[in-house]
């Protein structure tokens, strides 16, 4: 069976730029250079269509949109378009296109975004159709070369053969005559069985450069002529600059200028970082904290509180009548639970490379989302974006990060106070530390009703506390608030609760917002959902009588059910354990993905936790790379145990009282778990993988803590608490 694919009025067409030797965007000439393609080669290759690009020598250029953060959506997209595209995937490399470019050409590539593990399961319809569109273009241009009908003609490692006479012709043959032809609108996909490619798990793309050091990041970014900014905001969110005293330091070693932006940060620049960041410690600020000056931690924990019992809420999922049918169970079970403010962390600290004319400007930078940060240089260039590029480098750290483009937007209007002078600006970790985009902050009160047989008939879930939406646009808060506040606890049809099909069900929402801003943060709101909900379960579990498997089990959807067995058979749950260790479990439906953990932990007498092992068990549909998914999901247990264990922002006097890795600390390696993963893909959808797993880290742990010591941790992270048995 094959399945076809309409290209409609997208415009997949072969004309645009090749980015060369030395490219050249808006009047730059920028001596960037692409690894072994030296000019004579590049005005050789010849681009088929918007995705790839083939060289006389048979190297295949497929360009990608979406954002490299180290989770492999380079390789993983490639992989996509090479199956369909049928080459010889050891001559593949990739390369980015410019929002700039993409704004030109009609938004040929579409989305440049990347988060929500949508780099694949959003694009893969697309890009797919990029690829074949590129094999039918080759083999069109075969079949006119021999006079044959196309049909007669297939493709195969970057080699086209005509059946009938056994001819075969080269893909760096066929490219000049290839790019000359009209794009099909129309194109047949190949039948997930027909796969050769995607589902083998392929070496990527990008380790050779990161590990010989020729990969470039922003903060690794050099223009002739290039200077180094760095930047102080004021300590407190919306806060101001009350005076500074420039004259201090402009005559310090290296430094070039000292400027305000926005009239709440100071900048200097100099000729290196180092002075810049030498010369602005020293400088005189007095800033104006505002009313927010004043606030204190125990002020956001009681607007959170407040939430919990508040008359009125936005409703994200209701069904039946939870209140009446908790107020008539046999048995009811209560709990509140708290999550932090969280640091996103990044090894590299936020950073953008800005050359502003008053008829250009240009930034180089890592971003999750190119056309938000051309929107912001535009805006900050006071130039129409027409006038504007920005050029994605490989992120040095993501995780929801650099989707926002503030720094992107600061590096602007510094750039601008010096017209034609390139400006590196780098933020110090302190800077990055204390002026995050951070994790929401919330708090949940849960409610049970069982009723004589241990069935649950009655859950009621209030949330209270940070929208991402209020801090990102509160103009779009509508009568139903903030769906993402929600996420996960909506999968599947509003009649259930992460898979959990439950007769009576209430989940709402009192928005709290502190000053802090809340921003997208690997997992975002599954992670404290899944906190809840999977820690909740295992207290209705003991309180019904029950195993936490078995009686998740009576309640789960199909696909829930599978990848909780699939985790718990490997893990050896119910079996025997070596004495003190014990499993907890977790599972939850994020991201388009299934996904389950269990976690083997131990307590020893004097409270030291030890996380042996995690299983996890994952169903994303589709499994592009086995490999780096297995990574993925190991990667995602770094991240989310780290924060787990230590992670927490708090303010005093409204300011962030965390400012570098002494004072926020992060998981050491001797601390990280065995990871065992069982990939179960069901196919038949796509389903994101970076992000999904993260959330049952944390929960699976928790469950096996309780199970270990008998004392139930409600709130993180885990640094906090004394984990002594019987405590």
């Amino acid at each position: 069976m094959t399945m076809q694919s309409s290209i409609g009025q997208s415009p997949l067409g072969r004309r645009g730029f090749l980015v060369s030797g030395a490219t050249v965007v808006g009047g730059f000439a920028l001596g960037l250079h692409f690894p072994f393609v030296g000019p004579a080669e590049a005005a050789e290759a010849q681009e088929i269509d918007a995705w790839v690009v083939i060289h006389p020598d048979d190297r295949v250029v497929i360009r990608i949109a979406r954002s490299e953060m180290g989770q492999g959506t380079l390789t993983g997209l490639a992989q996509l378009v090479a199956e369909e595209l049928e080459c010889d995937w050891s001559k593949v490399s990739t390369e980015y296109p410019t929002p700039g470019e993409n704004l030109r050409r009609g938004r040929v590539w579409r989305d440049f975004s990347t988060g929500g593990s949508r780099g694949i399961r959003g694009s893969q319809q697309y890009v797919r159709e990029g690829g074949a569109v590129a094999r039918e273009m080759l083999i069109a241009a075969a079949a006119a070369e021999w006079k044959v009908p196309a049909g007669e003609c297939k493709a195969a490692g970057s080699v086209v053969t005509h059946a009938p006479s056994g001819r075969t012709r080269r893909y760096g043959e066929l490219a000049a005559a290839a790019a000359k032809l009209e794009p099909p609108r129309r194109v047949a996909l190949k039948d997930p069985k027909d796969w050769t490619l995607i589902g083998k798990p392929v070496k990527r793309l990008d380790t050779l450069d990161k590990l010989t050091g020729r990969q470039i990041y922003g903060i690794d970014m050099r223009l002739p002529g290039m200077l180094v900014a760095t930047v102080k905001a004021c300590p407190v969110f919306g806060g101001k600059i009350k005076s500074f005293d420039a004259a201090k330091v402009e005559k310090m070693h290296g430094v070039k200028k000292v400027v305000s932006i926005d009239d709440n940060a100071v900048v200097v620049v100099a000729d290196t970082y180092w002075n810049a960041h030498t010369a602005l410690e020293a400088l005189p600020v007095q800033w104006d904290t505002g009313s927010f000056g004043r606030l204190q931690q125990e002020a956001v924990t009681a607007m959170l509180k407040d939430g919990l019992g508040a008359g009125e809420a936005f409703i994200g999922n209701k069904a039946g009548d939870a209140r009446a049918a908790i107020d008539g169970a046999a048995k009811k079970v209560e709990a509140t639970y708290a999550f932090p403010w969280q640091y996103h962390g990044t090894m590299e600290p936020m950073n953008a490379t800005a050359l502003y004319t008053p008829d250009k400007c240009e930034v180089w930078c890592g971003t999750q989302n190119g056309e938000a940060a051309l929107a912001a240089t535009a805006e900050a260039a006071g130039l129409a974006v027409a006038r504007c590029d920005v050029h994605k480098l490989m992120v040095g750290g993501g995780f929801g990060r650099r989707g926002r483009t503030d720094y992107v937007r600061q590096a602007v209007l510094v750039a601008k106070q010096m017209p034609g002078t390139p400006v590196k600006l780098v933020w110090s970790r302190e800077e990055d530390t204390t002026h995050d985009q951070y994790h929401p902050t919330t708090m949940c009160k849960l409610m049970g009703g069982l009723d004589a047989d241990g069935k649950l008939v009655g859950l009621h879930v209030r949330l209270s506390g940070q929208s991402i939406r209020a801090s990102l646009a509160p103009q779009s808060i509508r009568a139903n608030g903030d769906p993402g506040v929600f996420q996960g606890f909506t999968p599947g049809g509003q009649e259930s609760a992460y898979g959990y099909e439950v007769p009576n069900l209430l989940i709402d929402h009192a928005m709290r917002n502190p000053h802090l801003p809340a921003g997208f943060w690997r997992g975002v709101n599954t992670n404290q959902n899944a906190v809840y909900m999977e820690c909740f379960m295992d207290e209705l579990a003991e309180a019904a009588g029950q195993d936490p498997l078995e009686f998740r089990l009576k309640m789960l959807k199909p696909k829930h059910t599978a990848v909780l067995k699939a985790a718990a058979g490997r893990a050896g749950y119910g079996k025997p354990l070596p004495v003190g260790h014990v499993h907890g479990l977790a599972q939850i439906m994020g991201y388009g993905s299934y996904v389950a953990a269990i976690a083997e932990v131990s307590v020893s007498g004097d409270g030291i936790l030890k996380i042996h092992k995690i299983t996890a068990a994952t169903d994303p549909g589709h499994a592009v790379n086995p490999a780096q998914i297995e990574r993925q999901v190991a990667g995602s247990f770094v991240f989310g145990l780290s924060a787990a264990l230590y992670g927490e922002i708090t303010v005093k006097d409204g300011a962030v009282e965390q400012t570098n890795f002494d004072s926020y600390n992060v998981m050491r390696i001797d601390e990280m778990p065995d990871v065992d993963v069982a990939l179960v893909p069901s196919g038949g959808f796509w389903g994101g993988v970076g992000e999904p797993t993260i959330a049952v880290a944390a929960p699976a742990v928790l469950n096996g803590i309780y199970r270990a010591t008998g004392k139930r941790v409600r709130e993180l992270p885990l640094m906090k608490h004394d984990l002594k048995k019987g405590a």
